[in-house]
């Protein structure tokens, strides 16, 4: 006689449909929330908040170690579960991700569509009860791999527990992140900044700008209407980087050939330039235009000035005139030194995408004053405290040691069964 394996919803050992039911109901009852609480307060969840509901958090997963052979634990910690939380949790990320996201949610929710917190999903009830929900499937089941300990299985338990430390440390650490921008003066020392309620704080640590520097590329040079002060032709205008390698070019018509060219000079009278390394210097040129059809030559000197110098143009004739553009930073870095309250000092040569790392805080090169270029008086840098950052570094640390000790474990099983086959 032929048995069947009809699967009884609700009665028999759950699976996958009983995952889907569970998991929309959540997100159900996430809506429902979002539409009549509105979006969470994520500042009532500061520490020692967040320690808190970390700490029954992981309490809830010890105390699931008293039911861990029974049937709703084996399911809400087993594959189909699981899959249906994370594709859960990847959509709305999807979601977050193509969806405009608003700063202040409780505002600016319009609609039925910002209502549900599509337009604020990482305070939405349905991304934190989603959140909550896979922390705690996922620390159950290492809860209970871990209760039965087993040396062979060491990639598994670091792959996952890497995992739940990254969004554990991730998500409650969120509302301890901080970020302040703080403009610091040459030979000055600042500590304070304006908080997100336009108050004044002070912070732990102190930062004296040494010396603010930059790098600048090569200006370009371009041919303007004397009258209008665009530049020509009108459709498409002609530029040309000075390049001393490559001392001619075409400009709306005219021979421009490159006699000389000082990247750091000063006017020495009304029409010369010379070489000085100092703050106020700045490009200066010399050419030659040539028109090649009724043969006008025109020479001197341009430069595109700054605050310290004047700038110098070349007249080409009473409609057209040679100019040189501002130069663009290549690379620009401020020379600090940091104090903090046990006394230490940190030296650094801060730049664009060289932060510095002091404590929990992470020290950024921001920006200058724009107008200045390399005379700016001061230098921008973004401050960003994370207590929680090592965690969530450690968890990935952990994963990919876990990820690469999976792999490895597949390449030894693979060789033993060739080995076996042989035999």
């Amino acid at each position: 006689m032929k048995q069947t394996n009809n699967h009884i919803l609700w009665q028999t050992s759950w699976k996958y449909t009983e995952s889907i039911i569970v998991t929309s109901t959540i997100i159900i009852a996430g809506f429902v929330l979002q539409i009549t609480v509105g979006s969470i307060n994520f500042s009532l969840l500061a520490a020692p908040v967040n320690l808190l509901l970390g700490g029954v958090i992981i309490l809830l997963c010890i105390a699931s170690l008293w039911y861990r052979n029974s049937s709703l634990m084996r399911w809400f910690t087993g594959v189909p579960m699981s899959v249906c939380l994370i594709a859960a949790l990847l959509s709305l990320s999807l979601l977050m991700g193509l969806t405009p996201q608003l700063v202040n949610s409780a505002k600016d929710a319009v609609g039925l569509f910002a209502r549900l917190g599509f337009n604020s999903m990482a305070v939405s009830w349905t991304f934190v009860l989603i959140y909550v929900t896979i922390l705690l499937s996922l620390g159950c089941l290492i809860a209970r791999k871990m209760c039965r300990f087993r040396v062979k299985e060491w990639a598994f338990y670091m792959n996952h527990a890497g995992l739940w430390l990254t969004l554990f440390a991730a998500g409650l650490g969120h509302v301890d992140m901080e970020r302040y921008i703080i403009l610091v003066y040459e030979g000055k020392t600042e500590w304070r900044v304006n908080s997100a309620n336009g108050n004044m704080k002070e912070l732990p640590i102190a930062i004296h700008l040494n010396d603010f520097d930059m790098e600048e590329y090569p200006p370009s040079l371009t041919v303007i209407d004397s009258a209008s002060g665009m530049p020509l032709p009108d459709t498409s205008p002609d530029y040309y980087q000075i390049d001393t390698e490559t001392p001619e070019s075409i400009l709306n018509g005219w021979s421009i050939t490159l006699k000389q060219y000082i990247h750091q000079a000063i006017r020495n009278s009304d029409s010369t330039y010379s070489v000085a390394s100092m703050p106020g210097a700045a490009p200066a040129a010399k050419i030659k235009a040539v028109h090649p059809e009724n043969g006008t030559e025109v020479s001197g000197w341009i430069s595109c000035g700054n605050r310290a110098q004047p700038y110098m143009m070349l007249p080409l004739n009473e409609q057209q005139t040679v100019v040189m553009t501002m130069p663009k930073p290549k690379r620009f870095m401020s020379d600090i030194e940091v104090y903090t309250p046990d006394g230490t000092v940190r030296k650094s040569i801060l730049e664009v995408n060289k932060p510095l790392k002091v404590g929990s805080w992470t020290i950024y090169q921001y920006g200058y004053d724009n107008n200045a270029g390399r005379l700016s008086a001061y230098s921008s840098m973004e401050l960003v405290y994370d207590p929680w950052a090592i965690a969530v570094y450690a968890g990935f640390i952990l994963m990919t040691l876990g990820a690469v000790a999976m792999i490895w474990n597949g390449r030894l099983i693979k060789r033993v069964t060739k080995k076996g086959e042989c035999k």
